[in-house]
């Protein structure tokens, strides 16, 4: 082999790459267990959600602290968060969901709500289309509306010729360019909604949140890692935006205030100001001291100033709209110190309805000493009234953009209608030499002072040291004003923090287990190069987890049986070479020569190549019309594959060279394996008709029992909510399907979930209704029909998120899917099976130029898929757990896909080569190849069977169902490679043969 040096030098490299990578992971985690240590030890009573609350805060305290220090550089928490390997929700816990902007609301508020009949019986009509079909709302509604508008055009003014469009839509334009111009609106509506939602989940605290738009459907997926209020995250995400503008106290007005405020707190205070501190076992810093609870065990008078600056005005000039300035970490003292009665009584008549709020966005304040630095907020004063309403909503704004003033310094124009340029006028006039100020989601985004009253319905906010993205956010908030619905949530999904950790601990038994059975059967079976082939094993995962961390992907459950099933299969390359190896030796070439022969392109890497290839196609199909875990699953596929790739042909080519040019004896075989699999001769072709009438007799049963029994088609493809409860007892899911059956009008689908004491309820229970109160509701009437089987539980201890006492009653997951998104999953699913299907057709055809090998290996494929849906349609009504066909099982059965036709291409290659290089009957070369391949074909499948088996077994109850459909695949798909796909491939060239 040429080029080891660099090789070598590579591998190294690449290996200390993945170590510092995966560094930052286990600092973060290392930091996450002091902070839940530290919870622990501050809540007495197992109050989870004041555990989560005390675990933010450690989190928050520790955010900007140096966690390692390398010399030459250092990290914060914050750092290591940003360049850590991700968990998904069904390891971590928390909420991910899909959001819809309605766009049949957008469209009614850019009509200013038309009472046209055309036009609102075209809305109606497509909200009913929209449940069946995959075309945008937009396209539906314009196809009803040219079929019964007649002669009225959308851009009459009854409905989108309005004065606020004028600018945009001309009067008796024609539909296709007004159609033009509502998309437009459209985007921007969903752009702006991306961005308030973005904005405030930056605010909910959570790590490494993830929220992205689905193209142009209206769409957006939010996932929220380690989010634990998940009612508060639902709430967060579809209440609709609230734009206002208020007028602003300065810092003169408060400042008195402020100082009676101090004085009355430190009063407040007295009594539990002393706080004793214990040694830490944890920290060479007191965990109390990084808090800002303590500074030692004296004691320390605290006041209001002792979290809060004011920002004094001594003169004229240092008037201010910003009042104080608070560390982040302290807001939620500063909150609750200045809503308490007796600190609310000092507001004086003119401040009586004042309301405290904060800036949208922190700032690391460089004038504060070096004990007191960090990330610090503003706070204002807002001029509230006995209403509470603003002085001027945010619907008055037509536009806003960033555009750049005079001195080319970025400002935001913004653009009111006739109501609002009234309004404003007023409002700007009335606060000559005072401050204003623009608040979303009663958040503070810019609050200038007024020069001179605004009349003409066209103003400029700009500031000192405003950055060009601060005025596209701002201006893009400015439009949120616009925003004519709140994001509705049409698919979601949540994970309790102890349903994930459970996740976790059965992940590391069935993936310290699978890499046990997987290392002692390469040795049991190829002795010393068995070795060696497992040092490349373990620098392969280490170059998956390190290639992971790099891109700070997500790693899911399904990510980690991808992982797992990478190592079953990885092995696969290393026994196709050691037994070409075996081959050589056999015929008494040298193993210098044998070795030389087993790793070139005539001998294993063409049929590696050609196998790696087709399963990575497989790959691409899942990321590409796969979401959240499928697309985990795809990644750490693709990324496996990759380093098996690398390490099988170049890591254990270095090592067995090694031993070879120092002269050890390898033979490739144990005492034990020795004649395993050699001198094989058996006629496959010959018994193809009794293979024929095997699989045809088990198809035809699984396609009965599929038109009799159905396939069980989980939420994902059909629509409604399905929860995991967990119960302090053993439980009886008959009994409790007809308990439910009160509460939700007809019985819920119940089946025993992993354990005796959980179950699975599926309901489609008002799925047809919207909004987040009723999916409150659903939650309430199941809470009210277990009542009888959970004893004194409260609703707040059985909701999902928080996590959950051992033996404790409550709902450990939660799945909703919107009847119109699940239409759409499984039209991508079959995409992704057929789309997989015709490019490993096209690529088998390419490499191999004979249709019949493509027909071989598709016909053979079709097997496979039609086996595992008759088992799972005969087994799912007593499979003791999750059989359901969803977005999981399409993955599972596209891996079934990849793996079948990976055995099928090894036997291709081998017929091809016997093929061009011997003379004899077809069907003897074909069955030569077969027997040759065998020891292989038996070897992978068992390795990788061992694997899934050990994690089929102590993986956990969420991916069983995923993990028998691989099991059942892998056992069909080696079958199928040596009894369908090659038969089929040896009859179809006989009779293009003949044709010939």
């Amino acid at each position: 082999m040429q080029n080891k040096g660099l090789i070598k030098l590579f591998a190294i490299l690449f290996g200390l790459v993945s170590l510092y990578q995966l560094s930052f992971t286990f600092l973060g985690n290392k930091v996450e267990d002091e902070a839940t240590v530290y919870a622990a030890s501050k809540v007495t009573d197992n109050n989870a959600r004041e555990k989560a609350r005390l675990e933010r805060r450690y989190l928050d305290s520790v955010a900007n602290k140096d966690i390692i220090n390398l010399g030459i550089t250092s990290f914060t928490y914050n750092d290591v968060k940003d360049k850590e390997m991700n968990l998904g929700l069904d390891l971590k816990g928390g909420f991910s969901g899909v959001l819809q902007v309605s766009v049949k609301e957008v469209l009614k508020s850019l009509s200013n709500d038309s009472k046209n009949e055309a036009f609102n019986k075209a809305l109606e009509t497509a909200d009913v289309r929209l449940r069946e079909s995959n075309d945008t709302y937009l396209n539906l509604f314009f196809e009803e509306f040219e079929k019964i508008a007649g002669t009225t055009k959308l851009s009459d003014p009854s409905i989108f010729g309005t004065k606020a469009l004028s600018e945009k839509i001309a009067f008796n334009e024609a539909n296709a360019t007004v159609k033009e111009t509502l998309q437009e609106e459209i985007n921007s509506s969903i752009g702006t909604a991306f961005e308030v939602l973005r904005s405030r989940i930056d605010k909910f605290g959570v790590t490494s949140p993830n929220i992205q738009r689905i193209g142009n459907s209206g769409r957006i997926q939010i996932e929220l890692p380690g989010a634990k209020d998940t009612e508060r995250v639902a709430k967060l995400i579809t209440s609709k935006a609230e734009l206002q503008f208020w007028e602003v106290h300065t810092n003169a007005d408060v400042q008195n205030f402020f100082f009676a405020a101090n004085e009355k707190v430190a009063e407040l205070l007295k009594d539990d100001s002393v706080l004793e501190t214990e040694k830490d076992t944890l920290k060479k810093d007191n965990i109390d001291d990084i808090l800002g609870e303590t500074v030692d065990s004296t004691k320390v008078q605290k006041n209001l100033f002792t979290y809060l600056l004011p920002n004094i005005a001594q003169n004229q000039q240092q008037l201010s709209s910003l009042v104080a300035q608070v560390k982040v970490t302290d807001t939620a003292t500063v909150n609750n110190l200045l809503k308490k009665k007796e600190v609310q009584a000092l507001l004086s008549a003119d401040l009586k309805y004042t309301k405290f709020l904060w800036d949208y966005k922190p700032f690391d304040n460089k004038n504060i000493d070096a004990d007191n630095a960090g990330q610090y907020i503003g706070l204002y004063a807002i001029k509230g009234n006995r209403t509470g309403k603003p002085t001027i909503e945010g619907d008055v704004i037509l536009d806003a953009s960033q555009v750049f003033d005079q001195l080319n310094k970025p400002e935001v124009s913004m653009t009111m209608n006739s109501s609002g340029t009234k309004q404003w006028a007023k409002m700007t006039g009335d606060n000559i030499g005072n401050f204003v100020a623009v608040v979303l989601d009663d958040y503070v985004y810019t609050a200038p002072s007024v020069n001179q009253a605004i009349t003409g319905g066209r103003t400029s906010i700009s500031g000192g040291s405003m950055t060009v993205a601060e005025a596209e956010d701002i201006a893009t908030v400015l439009k949120a004003g616009k925003l004519p619905a709140a994001a509705r949530i049409i698919e979601a999904e949540v994970v309790g923090p102890s349903l994930g950790q459970e996740a976790i601990d059965a992940s590391f038994i069935s993936f310290g287990l699978a890499i046990l059975l997987v290392l002692a059967w390469m040795i049991l079976y190829y002795g010393k190069a068995g070795i060696y082939a497992n040092v490349a094993l373990v620098v392969n995962i280490l170059f998956i987890f390190g290639v992971l961390s790099s891109f700070n992907a997500v790693l899911t459950l399904p990510g980690i049986a991808g992982i797992i099933l990478t190592i079953g299969m990885s092995v696969d390359a290393n026994v196709i070479i050691f037994e070409r190896i075996k081959e050589g030796l056999s015929f008494k070439k040298g193993l210098k020569q044998s070795v030389e022969e087993g790793f070139s392109i005539k001998g294993a890497l063409s049929a590696i190549i050609d196998a790696n290839i087709t399963t990575l196609l497989t790959g691409i199909i899942l990321y590409v019309f796969g979401t959240g875990p499928i697309k985990g699953f795809a990644l750490t596929l693709m990324i496996g594959i990759a380093t098996s790739l690398f390490t099988a042909v170049f890591i254990t080519r270095l090592l067995i060279d090694s031993a070879v040019n120092k002269g050890a004896n390898l033979t490739f075989n144990t005492s034990i394996s020795k004649g395993w699999f050699s001198n094989i001769n058996i006629a496959f072709i010959r018994k193809r008709k009794i293979a024929y009438i095997i699989s045809g007799t088990i198809i035809t049963i699984g396609i009965i029992s599929i038109f009799s029994l159905g396939l069980k088609q989980g939420v994902d493809f059909k629509g409604g909510r399905s929860y995991t409860v967990r119960f302090d007892k053993a439980m009886n899911a008959t009994e409790v399907a007809s308990n439910l059956k009160e509460v939700f009008g007809s019985a819920p689908e119940v089946k025993t979930y992993g354990t005796d004491n959980q179950l699975k309820i599926t309901t489609v229970y008002r799925i047809d209704e919207e909004g987040q109160e009723v999916d409150e509701e659903v939650q309430n009437a199941l809470f009210t029909g277990l009542k009888p089987y959970i004893g004194n539980t409260t609703y707040a201890n059985f909701k999902p998120g928080f996590e959950k006492a051992e033996n404790s009653n409550g709902i450990m997951s939660y799945r909703k899917v919107d009847p119109t998104i699940a239409d759409d999953i499984k039209t991508s699913a079959l995409y992704a099976v057929f789309g997989s299907l015709i490019v490993v057709f096209l690529y088998i055809l390419l490499r191999f130029r004979k249709v019949s090998f493509s027909i071989g290996a598709v016909v053979a494929v079709f097997h496979d898929v039609l086996i595992v849906l008759g088992v799972f349609s005969i087994a799912y009504s007593f499979m003791p757990f999750d059989m359901e066909i969803d977005q999981s099982f399409i993955a599972a059965i596209l891996t079934v896909v990849g793996y079948s036709l990976n055995d099928t291409v090894i036997i291709f290659d081998r017929i091809r080569e016997f093929t061009n290089e011997r003379t004899g009957k077809h069907n003897e070369l074909i069955n030569d190849a077969i027997n040759k391949t065998l020891g292989r074909t038996i070897n992978t499948s068992l390795t990788t069977l061992l694997v899934m088996l050990a994690i089929f077994f102590f993986g956990g109850d969420s991916i069983k169902g995923f993990m028998f459909a691989l099991i059942i695949g892998v056992i069909v798909g080696t079958y199928s490679s040596i009894f369908v796909a090659t038969p089929i491939m040896y009859d179809t060239t006989k009779k293009e043969d003949r044709n010939k």
